[in-house]
């Protein structure tokens, strides 16, 4: 459950923390007084979007932190499966937000959005104020039907998926091969095309690498000819100027001296040493001028060579290794064409087989599905009447959709009839806001008793009902605090009376700033709040008396009834 909520800097909330308790923690407060920013905080964690102007005015960011005691075994096993270990039975998720970005962690360790949102959907589910419109799409309600009897349903639903996925590549298969005679040519006139024009330029692996180096040698011939000819005349004997001749002569006229000295030798013998390096360096450079010419026609024919193979790699590849490999491919292409008939039998062959393997595992899921409809049929009647549906029939219509998909061949509809003589029709045509919102909570309530989630947070499941209705649901609300623990925003005296634990919610001025605060309220501050509740703008005795029973009733039908 969560056991510890911890927001700063998040739009009016300056800095609060709260500690959630077992079974119904109702919030109440004023309207604008900062429920949906609380409630905003922890839809983060599941990976809401973060808009800029959240981070409260003057703030360089907002922290939102959640802290869960996981008792469910299920849930440990799902988070396990996600690679979380629990830190003495909790886990901590933080959400830090800066300027258009986000830091996550998970224990300390930091994660992607994606990876918290799949942690936090194991442990809470929040049903938002308009979310029980959705419940009007087919594809929730059979979402729905699915996460009731996912421990059966779940598997086959992956073998409907992979058989769907060879049944698509199939399908995608035959409609490469589909063409007729005109086209089969065309093709095959195209692909021998290539082909041709691939193999006569007899391309080896490297070719391109060794002529693009020749022929920036040929084409720099001229300049590289003037430079070696300029340090030939700097290092060789043909000139006074020349290294060679210098050295030389500084040779000899040492070699002079060094008899009347012993120590001048080892100067003289790395002096002679020099001048034979640089001999030995001008013979090697004369040599490579001397056959250095510019030859026209080997530089046009590199030239044209080169602009053949970057002409075939702008086609069909920036390799030669590439264009190989794509002629290679072409060459199959040609060789399937070649024998078409005998490969779009076998395709046409490969499509009936896959289809007929989704059709098996399509009407397996179908049938599996169907048993869960009646028992969450039946389920759903008896929660609705426990909102005051007192004559209610509710029925599943399953309808096979035109074509496959990855999810079988069902199209399911939820219909309803609320009032005794009518026929059940579809949710969208029969009920009101209100009731769609009672129906949504029948649900959440039959598919938290299947599931590991154990914590269930509402946002005005009262919208649109009240009196009787308002009463029923606040039993039903008290009934799933008794196995799980519920966070309930509500506007309703009936429902708020129903606390386990009864927060307030309040804004008030701090200096020239606005900011939201929550505490929790006990005895006579309960009663106080539930009176603002029924009253409005005058608590007068009698309200303050009528909101004291509420919550003695209250307290009776959950120590009564409830055990």
């Amino acid at each position: 459950m969560l056991v510890h909520l911890h927001v700063k800097n998040l739009a009016l909330i300056e800095d609060i923390e709260v500690e959630f308790g077992l079974g119904l923690n109702i919030l109440t407060g004023e309207t604008g007084a900062g429920k949906s920013i609380l409630l905003g905080s922890m839809q983060l964690i599941l990976g809401s979007r973060i808009a800029k102007d959240m981070i409260r005015e003057g703030a360089s960011y907002a922290l939102v932190e959640l802290l869960f005691q996981v008792e469910n075994p299920r849930a440990e096993e799902a988070l396990g499966k996600l690679g979380i270990e629990l830190e003495e039975g909790q886990v901590l998720l933080t959400r830090k937000i800066l300027d258009g970005r986000s830091i996550n962690k998970i224990n300390g360790e930091t994660c992607t959005v994606g990876q918290m949102k799949a942690v936090a959907s194991c442990l809470l589910d929040i049903h938002g104020q308009h979310e029980h419109q959705s419940l009007l799409y087919q594809d929730k309600q059979l979402e729905i039907l699915d996460a009731y009897g996912k421990d059966e349903i779940y598997p086959v639903k992956e073998k409907v998926n992979r058989a769907y996925r060879t049944y698509r590549d199939s399908l995608k298969k035959l409609k490469s091969l589909d063409m007729d005679e005109e086209q089969r040519n065309r093709e095959c006139a195209f692909l021998e095309f290539e082909i041709k024009e691939i193999e006569s330029a007899n391309l080896n692996p490297g070719e391109d690498e060794e002529l693009e180096k020749l022929y920036r040698k040929l084409d720099n011939g001229k300049k590289i000819l003037e430079t070696l000819q300029e340090v030939r005349d700097l290092t060789g004997n043909d000139s006074v100027q020349g290294a060679g001749e210098a050295v030389g002569n500084a040779v000899k006229e040492l070699m002079r001296v060094t008899e009347y000295d012993s120590q001048l030798e080892s100067m003289s013998s790395a002096l002679q040493e020099i001048d034979g390096l640089l001999n030995d360096f001008n013979r090697e450079l004369s040599s490579y001028v001397d056959e250095l010419n510019f030859d026209g026609e080997t530089f046009y024919e590199t030239e044209k060579r080169l602009d053949l193979i970057n002409n075939l790699k702008a086609k069909y590849g920036q390799s030669i290794e590439v264009i190989h490999t794509y002629c290679g491919n072409q060459k199959q292409k040609l060789e399937d064409l070649d024998r078409y008939e005998e490969n779009f039998r076998r395709a046409k062959a490969e499509v009936e087989k896959s289809r007929a393997q989704l059709e098996i595992v399509s009407d397996k899921l179908s049938v599996i599905r169907k048993k869960y409809s009646q028992m969450l049929t039946d389920k759903i009647i008896e929660g609705l009447k426990d909102l005051n549906f007192l004559d209610v029939q509710f029925h599943i219509d399953f309808q096979r959709k035109k074509e496959y998909t990855d999810n079988g061949f069902d199209d399911i509809e939820y219909e309803i009839s609320t009032n005794p003589g009518e026929s059940v029709k579809p949710l969208g045509r029969i009920v009101s806001g209100g009731e769609l919102s009672r129906i949504m909570l029948a649900i959440k309530a039959i598919l938290a008793d299947r599931d590991q989630i154990e914590t269930l947070i509402f946002d005005e499941i009262d919208t649109g009902i009240s009196g009787r209705t308002a009463q029923k649901v606040s039993e039903k609300m008290a009934v799933i605090g008794k196995c799980h623990q519920v966070l309930c925003i509500t506007h309703l005296p009936q429902i708020a009376a129903m606390a386990d634990i009864h927060f307030e919610i309040e804004k008030h001025q701090k200096g020239t700033e606005t900011i939201t605060e929550i505490h929790p309220l006990e005895g006579d501050d309960s009663v106080r709040e539930l009176a603002r509740l029924l009253g409005g703008a005058e608590l007068t005795q009698a309200v303050f008396e009528n909101a004291k029973e509420m919550k003695e009733l209250a307290r009776v039908h959950k120590n009564t009834r409830l055990k």
